[in-house]
């Protein structure tokens, strides 16, 4: 199956598709239309929840059995608290997800492709620090749940329910970090968050088939329950005829026993009914009565096979039910005690042998035909009263096909058909459950208490037949808006064989016998004489109850002979034969079949489920071996005789009748090498009766609608999703298509550099148009590009141009789904049909690309999905190829996009011309392949009906025009110091990228920035002009990227960057000098004469009386005097400013 790799027969890999299906089913249910829905659901592994089972369970269902530690791509001795050093936040368009370095290689391939993941995970040498690693840990739980208010809670396993207890989560060691002052949020979390149980919801969702579970289902549960049929036969094939009917009912049902009650030991949920219990019960002794009140815990040891047939006889026939104990397989057979044909001998008679054993096998075999009718009708409609219906007309129109006139009223109201769902513990679910329609299901018919009308005798017993089946539907939509449905199913248990016989009573055995005395006879016999000695080969036919069968053929000169060990000797005369068809599928290594066109006369001698409308038998004769050499030597050249009577021709494949061509095609299947797999062989042998779809189509039919669900598909796209299967193709158009390519990238990834290096480089390649949203616009504006395709496509109509190249340009933060649907699902047909995305090519520059730690910028693996994006193209570190960061991001997006052409190209230009026709493609996008993984990914994306979502983080976009210069240096500045101004979770505030055109002071040149505060760099170039540039009237722009950024704080950091307004200055008094200015004062006034009574002794001013001072006496006028004359500089000063009025950045 495609997504899923195999190593020993167990999935190691598991592609993107399911794993997206599995998170979006679990996330479903935070979409819940009532207030009761969480707002997340919270899964933590190992000590920091106690190892809670339950979310060891979510954690095994997200990671496909990751943690069972039975996966090969883990070391065994890999430390298990590292492993499981897992906290995941589920909410409803976003994941949380806690991992360390160390494990963060084992869960990319499960989580790469998860939309809108938040990493939380530290580098590997922010890792060596044990004590920041706790703290990350503890912070980085607080932000996940921090704007959540009701969280749930997986608090229970499928097998081990425990009653919900809010108090045992605060045991839990990263609840409890939950309350550290300064490092968690403080508080109790019980107290500050709702939280709740989602155990059982979970559950549901558990037990929902998916591609991946269906595997495991088809290559573990039904190995397991196929072997306990093989034990079965086993048991019974050791038995003689005359010890086989001394077994009795406990006997012959242990091996089925034994296997479902060892089953329900660990089995905390399982379906009591009668219908999901295992028996065994003989002829007579399986009236409606003995079905009903059987019990597989004590089973009967009275009843045998010697004595519960009519009129205390041996029994003609057994019923046998085997039910999977922890699962949702079941099926029924009846299977026979003798024989239904007579050998021919030449005098026998030639009226068909009338028995019990044969009206069995025919009312049976109406059974089998109503039962397969009932699945092929509901795989297409889903109604089980339709299918009902159905299989009833069906089982009557048997009776009337194989005589039985008289036992239609008679077993009109015995025979009961029924289907029902059952989920992977074995209970029972009501098909009209929402969940029932990805479930296994069972339909039975059972013909209980069969009259004996032929003979007058006693009730017969019962019939009962029973199959486990899967069906597939997916709704299918043209373009003029026609909803159909396309179907498909396959029978789980088709490989348990529907009919068997064993010879228990002598006369049987005496017959048999008696054909077996051909070979020795050598005076010739009624087929002549023998030519070839007992060898092996197989025998079929058409029949749905017959499936090629081992035995012994011996070729005679009029005839053949087969012996099984089942159901005795086949003799087939000359006489009996109408014409035989060699067909040896045209190569001498390939299997030749003996195509036998019968008369009427050989059914008496033929077993019953042999009988075919077309009456022909094939008979099988492997390449290599003794019986095919001895065919081609000797019994050709006899028969070929003309006088042999026998009319023989050599045939090619467009020779056969379609019945005969598909014999042969189930024969191939069955026999064509399967290596060691075990599961190809059983998908092999499930093919091997007639009517039923090949398991890879309804594998690949499945895959697609489980993904889909109740999202339609186009059906102009299921070539692409069916490349082998027979659809109506499309028909082609004759109008050229407009093409648009599209260049996505986050803000400093060089895509606008990309965009203008191919506009130049191709511009003698005809005429082109580049898109680019306005600049104003945060978003994507739907409306306004598809406003530009119309009016594109409108242009092209009417003025009759060449179609024109297309480059479209995203906006920075854009899902590229939300790109794409916008384009598909344009609202006029006539622009849908004339447009068409050639390829989508994306630029990343891996040092702009985290916002912390592993944390990657909102959308940007969005931007490089699988299915939607054909090339990433790497902008930055292209010139160290071997750096760790471009390595890791490398890494990062292969995982997410496998199929993705990756191309260097720094800063935008592309150097090989093989990686320009890639990002020019015209039909890149829309490769089968591309379509196929779309549809398994984002179920509805033609119809544009797929939310995108958005993450933890919103990026926000600013756009500021001015139109004054800015002072250089201020602006490098400021740019410079974005990196240092860089917080954390939840980022407020943040500035992460600035781009646009500006002036400076120093210049009248226009000049293109570019700053990215992550790298820390800025850019400066002068104006080129550019493909992308935005119509304003303003000259000088700059658009912002940030976390919480506002417009009026933008604008105030940007004023900082041009120009001051010049301050008017305040005068001075006494009490604001400095003391930096009085001593100025001083050192140019100590040498002033003194006034008298005081001189200066070169250190200081002395008075008469003796005191010292440090400043001149009269240092209060000099004071005074450089005040006054500051304060004229001053109001000269202020006069200046007032003449010239500063103008605003943004006046």
């Amino acid at each position: 199956m495609a997504g899923i790799n195999r190593t020993n027969g167990r999935p190691y890999f598991v592609g993107p598709a399911v794993s997206c299906l599995r998170l979006r089913q679990v996330q479903a249910l935070l979409r819940d239309d009532g207030n009761t829905a969480p707002d997340g659901i919270l899964c933590s592994l190992g000590i920091d929840s106690r190892y809670n089972e339950g979310c060891s369970e979510l954690a095994s269902y997200l990671f496909f059995d990751l943690y069972k530690h039975n996966q090969e791509q883990i070391p065994e001795d890999f430390p298990e608290e590292v492993l499981d050093d897992v906290i995941i936040l589920i909410k409803a368009e976003s994941v949380h997800l806690y991992c360390n370095p160390v494990n963060y290689s084992y869960l990319l391939p499960y989580v790469s492709h998860w939309r809108n993941l938040h990493l939380h995970c530290m580098t590997e040498t922010e890792y060596e620090d044990e004590e920041a690693a706790e703290e990350f840990k503890i912070s980085s739980f607080v932000s996940m749940v921090e704007d959540c208010t009701c969280i749930g809670i997986p608090y229970s396993s499928h097998s081990h329910m425990q009653k919900f207890d809010v108090f045992m989560l605060e045991k839990w060691p990263i609840v409890q970090a939950f309350a550290l002052e300064g490092i968690g949020a403080g508080g109790f979390f019980t107290m500050k968050y709702k939280l709740i149980d989602v155990s059982e919801q979970l559950w549901q969702i558990y037990a929902r088939l998916d591609p991946v579970s269906l595997d495991c289902l088809l290559n573990e549960d039904l190995e397991s329950f196929e072997r306990q049929w093989s034990c079965l036969f086993s048991s019974l094939g050791i038995e003689s005829a005359l010890s086989m009917q001394e077994l009795s009912e406990a006997q012959t049902a242990e091996p089925f026993r034994t296997y479902y009650s060892h089953g329900l030991i660990s089995s905390n949920i399982t379906d009591n009914s009668k219908s999901r219990q295992p028996f065994v019960l003989f002829g007579s002794h399986s009236s409606k009565e003995d079905l009903d009140n059987h019990c597989f815990t004590f089973p009967s040891e009275g009843h045998q096979i010697r004595n519960t047939g009519p009129h205390g006889g041996p029994a003609k026939h057994m019923l046998l039910q085997c039910v999977a104990p922890k699962g949702p397989l079941a099926c029924a057979r009846t299977y026979f005690f003798g024989s239904t044909h007579v050998p021919y001998l030449a005098h026998d008679n030639t009226q068909q042998k009338k028995t019990e054993i044969l009206l069995l096998s025919q009312i049976y075999s109406a059974a089998v035909q109503a039962v397969l009718a009932g699945i092929k009708c509901f795989s297409i409609n889903s109604s089980a009263g339709k299918a009902k219906d159905v299989a009833e007309q069906t089982f009557q129109l048997a009776l009337d096909a194989l005589g039985l006139l008289q036992y239609r009223s008679a077993l009109r109201s015995k025979a009961i058909f029924s289907i029902q769902a059952v989920n992977n513990e074995g209970r029972v679910m009501p098909l009209s459950d929402e969940h029932s329609r990805f479930l296994v299901k069972t339909a039975s018919m059972v013909v209980h208490d069969i009259p004996d009308l032929q003979w007058g005798g006693d009730n017969l017993g019962s019939v009962v037949f029973s199959e486990s089946f899967l069906e597939s539907i997916i709704y299918i939509q043209d373009r003029d808006g026609a909803l159909s449905t396309d179907s498909s199913f396959t029978v789980l248990t088709s490989s348990v064989p529907r009919h068997m016989c064993w010879l228990v009573e002598e006369s049987d055995v005496r017959i048999s016998e008696q054909a077996l005395h051909l070979l020795k006879e050598e005076n010739g016999t009624c087929l002549g004489t023998s030519l070839t000695t007992k060898d092996s080969s197989q025998v079929f036919s058409s029949s749905l109850l017959s499936t090629p069968e081992e035995g012994k053929l011996v070729f005679f000169s009029e005839g053949l002979l087969f012996i099984s060990s089942h159901y005795g000797t086949i003799t087939i005369s000359k006489n009996h034969i109408k014409a035989i068809k060699v067909y040896d599928g045209d190569s001498l290594s390939a299997a030749a079949v003996l195509f036998i066109d019968y008369e009427s006369c050989l059914l008496p001698h033929l077993p019953f489920h042999l009988h075919s409308p077309d009456h022909c038998l094939a008979i099988t004769l492997m390449p290599k071996t003794k019986g095919y050499k001895s065919f081609y030597s000797q019994v050709l050249q006899v028969w070929n005789k003309p006088d042999s009577g026998l009319r023989m021709q050599h045939v090619a494949q467009d020779q056969l009748s379609l019945d005969q061509k598909n014999m042969y095609s189930r024969l191939v299947k069955l026999h064509e090498p399967h290596g060691s797999s075990t599961a190809s062989s059983r998908a092999a042998q499930r093919t091997a009766y007639p009517e039923l779809p090949e398991l890879d189509r309804f594998l690949k039919h499945f895959a697609v609608s489980s993904s889909v669900c109740e999202e339609s598909v186009c059906s102009d796209h299921l070539t692409a999703l069916f490349p082998n299967a027979h659809y109506k193709p499309t028909p082609s158009e004759s109008e050229q298509k407009v093409v648009l390519s599209i260049i996505s990238g986050l803000p400093g990834s060089y895509k606008e550099s990309l965009c203008d290096f191919l506009v130049e480089v191709n511009q003698e390649c005809g005429r082109w148009e580049v898109y680019s949203p306005a600049l104003d616009l945060e978003d994507l504006c739907v409306p306004h590009l598809q406003r530009f395709l119309s009016s594109l496509v409108d242009t092209q109509s009417e003025m009759h141009f060449n179609t024109p190249r297309v480059l479209l340009l995203t906006p920075g933060c854009t899902d590229m789904l939300d790109v794409v649907q916008a384009i598909v699902s344009h609202p006029d047909p006539l622009v849908q049909s004339r447009v068409s995305v050639g390829a989508v090519t994306t630029c990343v520059n891996p040092l702009a690309s985290f916002m912390e730690h592993r944390l990657l910028f909102p959308k940007l693996l969005e931007q490089c999905s699988q299915g939607v994006v054909n090339n990433v193209v790497f902008t930055g570190l292209t010139t160290d190829q071997k750096h760790p960061l471009l390595k890791h991001m490398q890494q990062l997006i292969r995982s997410a996009n496998p199929k993705a052409a990756f191309i260097l190209a720094e800063r935008g230009a592309v150097t090989r011309t093989e990686d320009m026709r890639l990002i020019l493609s015209d039909s890149g996008f829309s490769q089968p392949q591309m379509i196929r993984s779309r549809y398994l990914l984002y179920p509805g994306w033609w119809e544009g009906r797929f939310v995108s979502g958005c993450g933890s983080v919103s990026m926000s976009q600013h756009y500021l025009q001015f139109s004054r210069p800015l002072e250089k240096t201020l602006f490098l500045q400021h740019c410079k110091g974005l990196k240092s101004s860089l917080r954390g979770s939840p980022f407020t505030g943040n500035i992460y990228h600035i781009s646009g055109k500006v002036l400076f002071s120093d210049s009248n040149r226009l000049m293109e920035v570019s700053c990215s505060s992550i790298s820390g760099s800025v850019n400066l170039s002068p104006d080129q002009g550019s493909t992308y540039s935005p119509k304003t009237t303003d000259s000088c722009y700059l658009l912002f990227h940030g976390v919480g950024i506002t417009q009026e704080g933008l604008k105030d950091w940007l004023r900082q960057c041009a120009k001051q307004k010049v301050p008017k200055k305040i005068k001075k008094t006494k009490r604001t000098l400095t003391p930096q200015e009085i001593r100025n004062i001083h050192v140019k006034k100590h040498l002033e004469p003194v006034p008298p009574g005081y001189f200066y002794n070169g250190h200081q001013f002395v008075s008469f009386f003796g005191e010292k001072q440090n400043f001149h006496p009269l240092m209060d006028q000099f004071i005074e005097e450089y005040i006054q004359e500051a304060n004229k500089e001053i109001d000269r000063f202020n006069r200046e400013v007032d003449l010239y009025a500063h103008t605003d950045l943004f006046e």
